[in-house]
């Protein structure tokens, strides 16, 4: 199985935004009932691509509608990129990266804690990759 999680860099510290995060850290979980993470490597993500790469926080929001094409297309990309994956964690996803992830089949899994790194999360939310 694997796990996107959307990072701000080679840090792997969670971004805020996964629609605005400059890469995904692609894990592979292994084992049953003691699941381990093994770092596959960090993909950019295409729709961040010449962005300035701040952090968006939790409490940006994305108010581009269906006839906004072009918006829709990149959020598109960005769930190309990461396809191959079962699930995105997200701190935040608008509507459109939900629905363009449920498109290629990657499921959402929330994370609502205090931990920064990507690493120490996915140990938190272990029990809900299934």
């Amino acid at each position: 199985m694997k796990i996107a999680v959307p990072v701000m860099d080679e840090s792997l510290k969670m971004a805020g935004n996964a629609g605005h995060t400059p890469y995904f850290a692609v894990f592979n979980l292994t084992g049953g009932m003691f699941k381990s993470f093994t770092l596959e490597g960090l993909r950019l993500n295409p729709k961040a691509a010449g962005d300035n790469h701040h952090d968006h926080d939790e409490h940006h929001t994305c108010d581009h509608d269906a006839g906004d094409v072009e918006h829709i297309k990149a959020h598109d990309t960005m769930a190309d990129a990461i396809e191959d994956c079962d699930y995105l964690v997200v701190k935040m996803a608008c509507k459109n990266t939900a629905k363009s992830m449920s498109n290629v089949g990657v499921k959402l899994q929330k994370y609502n804690g205090t931990e920064v790194l990507a690493p120490k999360i996915l140990t938190e939310l272990a029990s809900q990759f299934k």
